[in-house]
C-alpha cells in the first residue's frame, strides 16, 4: 500500500512543486509577486464599468487587426474611431427614421417600417468614454488620444442631431427645462432680498 502511495507523491511533486521552487530559486521576486497577485485579484472583482471597458477595448483592438492592413494601436488615429463607430452601427437596436419616412419626428411610430436600426446617440457617448480612458491606461498620452479628437465630439453632437430630429427627441428643450426650472428657484431665493432693500 505504502508503495503505491509513493508514486503519487512524487508525480505532485515532479508537476508543480519542484517547478514553482525552481523558478523561485532563479527569481525570488517572481514567488513574492505571485502571492500577492493571487489574493488581490480573487478579492478585488472588477466592476460592471471595468469589465465593460475592458470589452469595449479588445472589441476596438480587434476591429484594428481585422483591417486591410492591420492597424496597430501605436498608428491608430480619429478616422480609425469614427471607421470603428460606423462599423458599429450594424448591430445597433435604434430605430433612426430616414427622410422620407413617413413616422420621421415620431417619438411613438404608430407602425413598423423599413428604416435602418443604429447604435443609439447615448451608447456611442458612453463607449467613447471608456475608450479614451482605456487608451490613456494602457499608455497612451492624452495629448495624442484618437477618442478625444475634436472630429469625435463633432461625429457624436451630429449623431445626437440626426437622431432627436428623426425619433422626434427634443433634447434642447429638455435642456431649456431644466436651465428655467434653476432659474426660478434662483430668482425666487433672490426675492425676499429684493423686498429687504427696497424696504
Amino acid at each position: 500500500m505504502m508503495s503505491g502511495d509513493r508514486p503519487k507523491e512524487s508525480v505532485d511533486e515532479g508537476s508543480s512543486s519542484r517547478s514553482v521552487a525552481t523558478t523561485a530559486d532563479h527569481h525570488p521576486q517572481y514567488s513574492q509577486h505571485q502571492q500577492q497577485a493571487v489574493p488581490v485579484a480573487a478579492a478585488a472583482p472588477l466592476s460592471r464599468y471595468e469589465s465593460q471597458k475592458r470589452r469595449d477595448w479588445n472589441t476596438f483592438g480587434q476591429y484594428l487587426k481585422n483591417q486591410t492592413p492591420p492597424v496597430s494601436l501605436s498608428q491608430c488615429n480619429c478616422n480609425h474611431v469614427l471607421d470603428f463607430l460606423r462599423y458599429l452601427d450594424q448591430f445597433g437596436k435604434t430605430k433612426v427614421h430616414l427622410h422620407g419616412c413617413v413616422f420621421f419626428g415620431q417619438p411613438d411610430p404608430p407602425a413598423p417600417c423599413t428604416c435602418p436600426l443604429r447604435q443609439a446617440w447615448g451608447s456611442l457617448d458612453a463607449l467613447i468614454g471608456r475608450l479614451r480612458a482605456a487608451f490613456e491606461e494602457h499608455g497612451g498620452s492624452p495629448e495624442t488620444n484618437p477618442f478625444g479628437n475634436g472630429a469625435i465630439r463633432v461625429y457624436l453632437r451630429e449623431v445626437k442631431e440626426c437622431q432627436a430630429k428623426a425619433r422626434g427627441i427634443p433634447y434642447k428643450k429638455k435642456k431649456k427645462k431644466r436651465n428655467s426650472n434653476l432659474h426660478k428657484a434662483i430668482s425666487s431665493h433672490e426675492e425676499p432680498k429684493v423686498l429687504k432693500q427696497s424696504s
